[in-house]
């Protein structure tokens, strides 16, 4: 499974990519606005700051909803580094951008999805990732993970090469479940992917080895 950071925060990206384990980023305007960066040549140079830390995977969002301005702002971002995903919003005219993104080789991230029929029509259009909001879905009293199962069955049947980018994520027991569900992909701000870390357990037990390793020492 592919580990995604769900930020604008270079600070954040850098320390998940320096723990050799990310994968990729996804960031929206709220989160660009959450680091005060505003207007479009600085929002522009930010995803491109964030292309010179990662390898690969970076979701940079669109803000039109209208098809052509869609097609026009993609293309756009697309054009800026070989890394960027465009994402794109689950609405008539992105399924059509998407399709045409499709056709010219341009990735996308299908944003906002929360049910299984609008994750089958994003890889009906040639969608590279879909990303159901489980965690929006569980605010509201709606079992989130259970569509991630749900995508999982639908693209498996028919061999859709969609990833599922499990978006929304709320803590580490959130990536584990969508790792049991078979998500390609997980996007978690970095205290739920570090939270993976931790266990009482190996706190003490680290403990225990150290303060045996001072004893055996004469320390």
């Amino acid at each position: 499974m592919k580990f995604f950071i769900d930020t604008a925060n270079l600070d954040n990206i850098k320390e998940a990519q320096d723990l050799g384990v990310l994968d990729g980023v996804t960031t929206n305007p709220s989160l660009m606005a959450k680091e005060g960066i505003t207007g479009e040549a600085n929002v522009l140079a930010h995803y491109k700051a964030i292309c010179d830390i990662v390898d690969d995977n970076v979701s940079a969002e669109v803000i039109a909803t209208d098809y052509d301005g869609i097609i026009k702002e993609g293309e756009a971002l697309a054009a800026l580094n070989p890394k960027i995903v465009v994402k794109v919003p689950m609405i008539k005219d992105g399924i059509k951008a998407i399709k045409y993104f499709s056709g010219k080789g341009i990735r996308t991230n299908c944003t906002l999805i929360f049910s299984p029929g609008q994750a089958l029509l994003a890889a009906k259009a040639g969608a590279s990732y879909v990303s159901p909001f489980l965690g929006r879905l569980d605010d509201i009293s709606t079992d989130g993970l259970q569509l991630i199962e749900d995508i999982r069955l639908i693209f498996d049947n028919y061999g859709y090469p969609t990833e599922i980018l499990a978006a929304s994520i709320r803590g580490p027991l959130h990536i584990v479940a969508c790792a049991k569900l078979g998500a390609d992909v997980i996007t978690a701000p970095l205290a739920a992917i570090t939270a993976l870390l931790k266990h009482p357990l190996t706190d003490s037990g680290l403990a225990t080895f150290l303060a045996d390793h001072a004893k055996a020492s004469g320390k």
